[in-house]
């Protein structure tokens, strides 16, 4: 037991030591911090761009793979699955994606319509939509797949810990150990932050918007605060009694906006683009997933979009497979992939489809101007707005962002307890309350990097830090997922 607490408190020390460095420099220094991300991002991208969008499809096909080969059919535990199917993807949707479709539920579809990229012959409707469902899509849910399937092996199969430098079965890994699972959860707790600090300052969008005026920075850091202060709450409450209730929460809430935002429409028109963007997407995805043929897009296009995403969902893959892992015990290896892959992306699709096609509309019947849209902030708001009763779905998406947001920090502290509290499933309320605290002043100190000159650069700065902090993680995939097919085929199955 000695050893294991040694080795706890090393890669907790060591994540304190960095966190704490990083706050410091983000929260006292953040113009000579943001320049040197910002040289930093510029060198990944012109060197790395192309093995982004390599891996992000390189993934795809290889769960696809797994999922139908004879592993697919092993059993994540002896145990039934311990939530109900509804329960397990709300959860699972919950964390995965969350605040970020109400971020870009307007905004996205609406530019990629009005600055496609490309030549377009088709609709540039349907362009809109369909490069917003490639972002947001199979790819994106592949890498949270990945890490799922690492980590549930891990967990359910070979009874061991989550740490992922177990994937990797080498006879000198041990002096390895260390470095790998401190990125890993350096790189989660960037994504992490990120999100979160992207969605802070949409939250505080929305309440300037409902109360027409511009709160000050102050408003933020109270915002900060009482959302981590919840979530830290929601955490200690467990999986059953905290995460699953406000989970569950959100996707009805999420059901509800939907809704009023599908009825502002043609339902005809809604059904018809779904279709029709999802068949492009299928018939389009190999050449827009290398960025080839008649999808092959500029270099700045790809870094302030696609690079960017694939990176932001790397970085969030550890932390939402792991609890993704978590939720599935019971399941077979085959349904957590296909589960992964294929639900969520289709929700994510229909939410797109109806906010989208409605932003659209209003544009193309000059109802709204063509800017109308163009602050990611408050775009979902102003489209709300236009609506009979518009002002109550705007608090009502604010309400939803608030929830979205708990979840995914209540979820994030639970996961990063995991990791430090290497010896319990259900780490202890020590480590939930050190990591909380921790996510909480590293947000801060992100949020003063992001405002320290214009309010657009809090985006900005999530972009080119995710894209720098996710590399290491994006190169060590290639190396779990040979070590891993390694793995099975040496592991008795059941």
């Amino acid at each position: 037991m000695l050893p294991s607490l040694q080795k706890k408190n090393r890669i907790l020390l060591a994540c304190l030591l960095v966190l704490g460095l990083l706050s410091i420099m983000f929260l006292f220094f953040p113009n000579q911090s943001f320049h040197s991300i910002t040289l930093a991002s510029n060198w990944i991208r012109s060197l790395f761009g192309g093995f982004y969008l390599v891996l992000g499809l390189v993934i795809l096909v290889y769960l696809l793979v797994i999922a139908f080969s004879k592993f697919g059919k092993l059993k994540l535990g002896n145990d039934p699955a311990e939530y109900s199917t509804l329960s397990w993807l709300a959860m699972m949707y919950s964390t995965g994606m969350g605040a970020g479709i109400i971020l870009r539920a307007v905004q996205e579809p609406v530019f990629m319509m009005q600055n496609p990229g490309i030549e377009l012959e088709g609709s540039k409707l349907i362009h809109g939509l369909e490069m917003t469902f490639y972002h947001w899509g199979f790819t994106a849910w592949a890498f949270y797949g990945l890490f799922a399937v690492f980590i549930a092996y891990l967990l359910f199969v070979q009874k061991k810990n989550i740490q992922l430098s177990h994937v990797i079965t080498h006879k000198q890994v041990d002096s390895i150990a260390l470095p790998i699972d401190l990125l890993v959860i350096l790189t989660t707790v960037f994504g992490i932050v990120s999100a979160v600090a992207l969605g802070i300052r949409q939250l505080k969008g929305g309440l300037d918007f409902i109360s027409d005026v511009e709160l000050n920075f102050s408003s933020t850091i109270i915002l900060c605060f009482l959302i981590f202060g919840l979530a830290i709450t929601s955490s200690i409450r467990g999986l059953k009694r905290g995460i699953q209730l406000l989970s569950n929460l959100n996707i009805g809430l999420t059901l509800l906006l939907l809704a009023f935002a599908s009825l502002q429409t043609d339902f005809s028109h809604l059904v018809s683009n779904f279709f029709n963007t999802s068949i492009a997407l299928i018939i389009d995805f190999f050449p827009l997933s290398l960025a080839i043929g008649d999808f092959n897009f500029s270099e700045v296009f790809l870094s302030d979009w696609t690079y960017y995403y694939w990176a932001f969902w790397l970085a969030w893959a550890p932390f939402t497979g792991i609890f993704i892992a978590r939720i599935s015990k019971g399941r077979s290896l085959r349904e957590m992939i296909l589960g992964v892959l294929i639900v969520p992306s289709l929700g994510t699709f229909i939410w797109f489809t109806s906010f989208g096609t409605s932003a659209i509309e209003l544009i193309e019947s000059g109802l709204v101007s063509e800017s109308a849209f163009e602050n990611v902030f408050t775009a979902t708001f102003v489209l709300l707005n236009q609506y009979p009763l518009g002002s109550y779905a705007v608090v009502l998406a604010v309400i939803l962002l608030f929830g979205f947001l708990i979840t995914s920090v209540d979820s994030a502290i639970f996961v990063l307890s995991m990791f430090s509290d290497l010896e319990r499933i259900n780490p202890s309320t020590l480590h939930k309350w050190l990591w909380g605290s921790l996510l909480f002043i590293f947000t801060l100190g992100f949020l003063v990097l992001g405002n320290f000159s214009a309010a657009t650069n809090v985006l900005e700065a999530v972009q080119k830090l995710l894209i720098v902090s996710s590399l290491a993680l994006a190169l060590l995939c290639v190396v779990f997922m040979v070590f891993f097919v390694i793995r099975l085929n040496k592991k008795p199955r059941a």
